[in-house]
């Protein structure tokens, strides 16, 4: 019977025993370097818990969407480099393939406790498509599958599905354990939940809204999703990006949870992300040749004053305007610190994606002034 943790197994089962653990790198890379290495952080108890026991730990991740060919800009060379810095392993090695005989020849010379990071497992084209061949390639590298991949888990892809089929012994690792615990608790025993999302696109949250709209009390809305609740209000939102596909979603759920749903009133603005000198804020239509890039000080103090109360559950996920920024960063990281002083109230606060983790550091709050921060939700 196949178990569930990685605790769950004898010690000695891992000795000298390939392990493949799936894992989620897909980290901000600019100029070869890491942005930032919270995913990375996350998955070192589970590496190093496999390494000590003897496992010959065999390490693989997508990056970005390189649509099933070497692209060396998402290569994740910067990852084994970083890894190498961050584990107490004897060695973490690097071939730049994905299946291939060096791969092959790389296992079968791994001593025990080392690690073996894949290249960019999406720079196959059997990936994505979980192309029964690329699966049994993948299955034939190790005897034991570890889940240490929650952001992507939900995908039916050949790392995260089908070869995960192919292993008889499937186990989670310390990261997935956590999340589901407290996706568990969250989903079952939120007392007041309040929802802050962000980010460009409905699309890539369209699951989670789904979830959580109908159960929370609130739900603020920011970033690029918010234009496209506000095209389906009747709004002029300029040059904003809209996804006019979802409008009649949207339009479906303003019918039914409107009173809930709180959108910007105002906006910080400018012709383009590159070109800042006509940067205002307006209430109101968003004027042609302009497109919002954060939501205005009314809206922050709206939505901070919400957040601020304490007590109940708050979930966030996505960044309310282009933060890394200075112009438009105040409303990003108002949340942010908001959601710290939520939190010393009493509310259990949780965030997700990688760009909400990026948003803690320019808002010089700590990770350890949220109660849970989560490697979900990023880019797909």
């Amino acid at each position: 019977m196949t178990k569930k943790s990685i605790t769950d197994l004898p010690d000695d089962r891992y000795a000298g025993t390939p392990v493949f653990v799936r894992v989620d790198f897909n980290v901000s890379i600019q100029n070869g370097k890491i942005r930032e290495d919270y995913r990375l952080r996350r998955t070192i108890p589970t590496i190093e818990y496999l390494s000590r026991q003897g496992a010959k730990v065999i390490v693989a991740s997508h990056l970005g969407k390189p649509k099933g060919k070497p692209v060396p800009d998402l290569s994740l060379k910067p990852v084994a480099d970083r890894l190498s810095s961050m584990l107490m392993v004897p060695a973490v090695k690097f071939v730049g393939d994905v299946v291939s005989a060096s791969v092959t020849k790389t296992v079968e010379a791994m001593n025990p406790g080392e690690v073996f990071l894949l290249e960019n497992l999406r720079f196959h084209p059997g990936e994505e498509a979980n192309d029964p061949a690329f699966c049994q390639q993948l299955a034939t590298l190790a005897e034991i599958y570890v889940n240490e991949a929650f952001g992507t888990m939900h995908r039916a892809h050949a790392s995260t599905y089908g070869a995960a089929q192919l292993f008889q012994e499937r186990l989670t690792g310390y990261l997935v354990e956590k999340e589901m615990d407290v996706l568990t608790q969250g989903r079952d025993h939120a007392t007041r939940p309040l929802v802050v999302v962000g980010g460009i696109k409905i699309k890539d949250k369209l699951s989670a809204l789904k979830a959580l709209i109908p159960k929370a009390d609130r739900i603020l809305l920011g970033g690029g999703i918010a234009f496209t609740f506000l095209v389906a209000q009747g709004k002029v939102t300029g040059d904003s990006p809209v996804e006019h596909d979802y409008v009649p979603w949207v339009q479906e759920m303003l019918t039914h949870y409107g009173d809930k749903l709180l959108l910007p009133k105002d906006h910080v603005i400018a012709r383009a992300l590159d070109d800042r000198t006509g940067v205002q804020v307006v209430q109101g239509p968003i004027p042609k040749g302009a497109r919002g890039f954060d939501i205005g000080p009314e809206a922050t103090l709206a939505y901070t004053h919400e957040l601020m109360r304490g007590g109940g559950t708050i979930f966030w996920n996505g960044p309310l305007g282009a933060f890394e920024e200075d112009e438009f960063a105040e409303g990003t990281v108002s949340i942010a610190r908001a959601m710290a002083l939520a939190h010393w109230r009493g509310a259990m606060t949780v965030i997700g994606g990688g760009d909400t983790v990026a948003t803690l550091r320019k808002a010089d709050v700590f990770e350890t002034e949220v109660s849970h921060v989560s490697t979900g939700g990023g880019p797909p």
